[in-house]
C-alpha cells in the first residue's frame, strides 16, 4: 500500500470526524509533507511522537475554526493524491498545476526537496506532483 496515500486518508478521516490530532507512521517524506502543511497554515504543528513501540510516529495537530453554529470547520477541506506508485505524474516548470483556482496548493517533489507549486514556479523548477491540498 502507498504510505503517502495512507497518511492523506488518515488526515482526511480525522478532519471529518473532528479529531484534534492524528498519528501516522514516521518516514522522512511524510514528515516533510507535514512540514509543508504546517508552513502553509493548514495544520497547527507536526512533531515526532516518541512511542512505546520501536517505531516512531508523526503527531499531526489539526487546525479548526469555529462556525456561527458553534461547530468547527477544518482548515483542510480536501486532500488528493496525484502521483501514485503505479502512475507517476510529473510536471515541468511551465505545466505546474493550479489547485482550486489558487485557493489550494500542490506539493511538488523537486531536486531541491519538497515545495509548493508556487515556490516551484518561482524557482523555475518542475518535478513529481505528490498531492493537492485545498
Amino acid at each position: 500500500m502507498d504510505s503517502i496515500s495512507d497518511m492523506l486518508t488518515r488526515i482526511r478521516n480525522a478532519t471529518r470526524a473532528g479529531h484534534a490530532e492524528v498519528l501516522v507512521p514516521f518516514s522522512n517524506l511524510k514528515m516533510k509533507i507535514a512540514e509543508v502543511l504546517e508552513k502553509k497554515g493548514f495544520i497547527q504543528r507536526a512533531e515526532i511522537a516518541e512511542g512505546e513501540v520501536p517505531r516512531n510516529k508523526i503527531r499531526i495537530v489539526l487546525k479548526y475554526i469555529k462556525n456561527e453554529k458553534g461547530g468547527q470547520i477544518s482548515y483542510i477541506q480536501g486532500l488528493r493524491r496525484i502521483s501514485r506508485q503505479g502512475q507517476r505524474i510529473y510536471a515541468g516548470k511551465s505545466n505546474l498545476p493550479f489547485v482550486r483556482g489558487k485557493y489550494g496548493f500542490a506539493i511538488i517533489s523537486t531536486s531541491k526537496g519538497l515545495m509548493t507549486n508556487d515556490e516551484a514556479r518561482k524557482a523555475g523548477m518542475g518535478g513529481e506532483v505528490i498531492c493537492e491540498v485545498w
